[in-house]
């Protein structure tokens, strides 16, 4: 929606900078209010002094500590978790202004609303007023035995909807409101074979649901009786309501959430109320139905991490697991779900009760990223001890990483799978076979025929073959750091490398760290986010320093002229697909020769002979030699390589001797 000229300009000179802050802040006394001149400790640091200023004449605000700073649209946009046009009307209706109406429909449409509002809020204050009453005890004391204070009561506006058939029908007539308006908003139904409408809400308690902007827009309703069906009922759909969309709390917990930094998905209303009144204002529940993509990004847009608790219990681990197939497409840089995995048969409450505010927090930093979730899905209590099995527990996890569209995000996901399930495979010291869950001890095993004795030559074989790897790993750094200069001063070379960049593996953590900021910002600008902004400053601004100068310190890199901003494009994408292709051959030579070098301390000798020439095959392959322009070689010495290979052979030859004689 568009504002039309200066409306803005006018909303600010409306309203007071410093009393919209002021509702927030106590002032200190240095301000000189006479002067439009305040001080006080800062809203968006920990501090003591009074360090952030406002000059309301101005309408501007600038903290001299952490440097926030703003006007009075950003400062109710930071502090309540707005988005500008909500910021926009909250103000609105502070300074008395009309917001503009898109069209005449519109403005028929929000004239209506207007009117379910004042409808909706009638009712609130109906119910609120008959928790009160003689009618109301067992209500009262359901609430009591829920260890509800009357604070919290109040707070939440919570209430009781008399067991009459039109209690609330004849107090919003008797309000003025027209029955029709009643049934619209959803507080009145009327009979499928026809007849008088009656009160949707009959001898329950009343839990108001509010918007974003703190309007009722809805109600649920808690049985009380021991026959009354269902347990929980919402309030149906209507022009103010729409189930996959709204959060029971929303309001309060955006506002919470910028101090919690996060914010807490619970069940149910109960649960949210429960955890505010510990302390933990920051929850928010669906209402009556699973998460919705609409209600993810609403998260999203409060909290990159949101926290969803989930049952202990196989019904609250399959709702998690839905919530994860929801989220996968959805998921990106800095933009996740962990999840909060309660006790068994306990709700948030119980916790509460149990252990306290303490227990609930110590739950809360025992939370589980996305990852774990998935994997423990395809992996516990499974049988992997067959390559069938295996290779359909890797079809499933393809599967579900080839849903995430961010490839920056997808490589790390691979990688993280790739290490659990080298751990998960690993051939166990106890014999046991890898990927079979058994429980248990068993008894060494004898050393069998043809297994290296321990402290032979193979564990010199061994050592050798590590020292070979670290020489290896250096070799490493100088590949990628070309790989990503490169990139850096060609774009368009990292864009069309896109996949190959996403799904390589960096063995330098610094350099995976510049690897995954290039691919998003390449992401932000495809969007169309940062296109007046080169890669380079994108990926300098995400990591706080200058990566291409970092780079250029690197001689073997500098020397390289193709990978240069200067050269000439075609051979610039000839070098960095040189340098990738050799990467990743490397990266196979590093993984044989771990494996081999593993292997000599723990299998037998005939196994170790054919992964050694795979680990050689590799190893020239990747054609491992210094860049041009360094006359340091930085590559395996193949001497000495040679000759470790052969020292195996001679050894297999040895033990073929032995069987055949035996």
């Amino acid at each position: 929606m568009s504002l039309p000229p200066g409306f803005i300009d006018e909303l600010r000179d409306r309203v007071s900078l410093a009393q919209v802050i002021g509702r927030k802040l106590t002032w200190d006394r240095k301000s000189n209010a006479a002067r439009g001149d305040y001080w006080a400790p800062c809203p968006f640091h920990q501090e003591k002094s009074a360090s952030f200023h406002v000059d309301d004449a101005r309408g501007y605000y600038y903290c001299f500590g952490c440097h926030a700073k703003g006007d009075v649209v950003t400062f109710l946009r930071e502090t309540e978790n707005l988005g500008f046009m909500e910021a926009v009307e909250r103000l609105a209706g502070i300074a008395g202004m009309t917001m503009p109406a898109r069209d005449p429909e519109a403005a028929k449409r929000a004239e209506k609303r207007n009117g379910l509002v004042e409808a909706m809020e009638a009712a609130v204050q109906f119910y609120r007023m008959n928790l009160h009453g003689a009618r109301a005890i067992e209500a009262r004391s359901y609430l009591d035995r829920r260890g509800l204070t009357a604070g919290t009561q109040t707070r939440f506006d919570l209430g009781y909807a008399p067991d009459s058939r039109t209690a609330l029908i004849e107090h919003l007539k008797g309000k003025g409101f027209a029955v029709e308006k009643i049934v619209e908003a959803g507080l009145a139904g009327v009979p499928r074979e026809g007849g008088a409408p009656y009160d949707r809400f009959r001898g329950r308690i009343m839990f108001p649901i509010r918007d974003a902007q703190g309007r009722a827009i809805a109600f649920g309703a808690r049985a009380l009786g021991p026959g009354q069906e269902p347990k929980y009922l919402n309030s149906p759909e209507t022009p103010l309501f729409d189930k996959g969309r709204g959060l029971y709390n929303i309001g309060p917990a955006r506002a919470a959430a910028g101090k919690a930094g996060t914010i807490l998905v619970v069940e149910g209303y109960m649960d949210v109320i429960a955890l505010a009144q510990a302390g933990f204002e920051n929850a928010v529940a669906p209402l009556g139905t699973a998460i919705t993509e609409t209600q993810l990004r609403t998260f999203w847009r409060m909290t990159p991490e949101p926290l969803v608790m989930l049952d202990g219990d196989a019904a609250g681990l399959r709702a998690g697991q839905r919530l994860i197939d929801l989220a996968l497409p959805l998921l990106g840089g800095g933009q996740s779900l962990r999840f909060v995995i309660l006790p068994p048969g306990q709700d948030p409450d119980d916790v509460l009760r149990d252990g306290g505010a303490a227990a609930m927090t110590a739950l809360i930093g025992a939370s589980r990223p996305l990852l774990d979730l998935l994997w423990s899905r395809e992996t516990e209590g499974a049988v992997l001890d067959s390559p069938e099995r295996r290779a359909a527990l890797d079809a499933r996890l393809r599967a579900h990483l080839g849903r995430i569209a961010d490839p920056g995000l997808r490589a790390h996901y691979e990688a993280e799978i790739r290490t659990r399930r080298a751990e998960l495979f690993a051939p166990r010291r106890d014999g046991a076979a890898a990927g079979r869950r058994t429980g248990g001890t068993r008894k060494a095993a004898p050393p069998r025929r043809g297994r290296a004795p321990a402290g032979g030559p193979v564990a010199s074989t061994r050592a050798s073959l590590l020292a070979r790897g670290e020489a290896a790993i250096a070799e490493a750094r100088v590949r990628e750091s070309a790989i990503l200069y490169g990139c850096l001063n060609h774009p368009e070379i990292a864009l069309a490398q896109e996949e190959r960049l996403g799904r390589a593996d960096f063995h330098c953590a610094d350099l995976a760290e510049i690897r995954d900021a290039l691919l998003s910002a390449l992401l932000s600008i495809l969007n169309g986010e940062s296109r007046a902004e080169s890669v380079a400053t994108l990926v300098a601004r995400r990591l706080g320093r200058d990566v291409l100068a970092d780079l250029d310190c690197l001689g073997q890199v500098r020397a390289n002229p193709h990978l240069r901003a200067d050269a000439d494009p075609e051979k610039a994408a000839l070098a960095v697909e040189e340098e990738l292709i050799r990467q990743a051959a490397l990266t196979g030579w590093l993984a044989e020769t771990r494996d081999a070098a593993a292997g000599l301390s723990r299998d037998t000798v005939d196994w170790i002979g054919p992964r050694l020439r795979r680990a050689a095959e590799a190893a020239h392959e990747a054609g491992i030699r210094p860049l041009a322009g360094e006359n340091a070689d930085l590559g395996i010495e193949r001497e000495e390589f040679a000759s470790t290979l052969a020292s195996v052979e001679e050894q297999q030859r040895a033990h073929r001797n032995r069987k055949r004689k035996s």
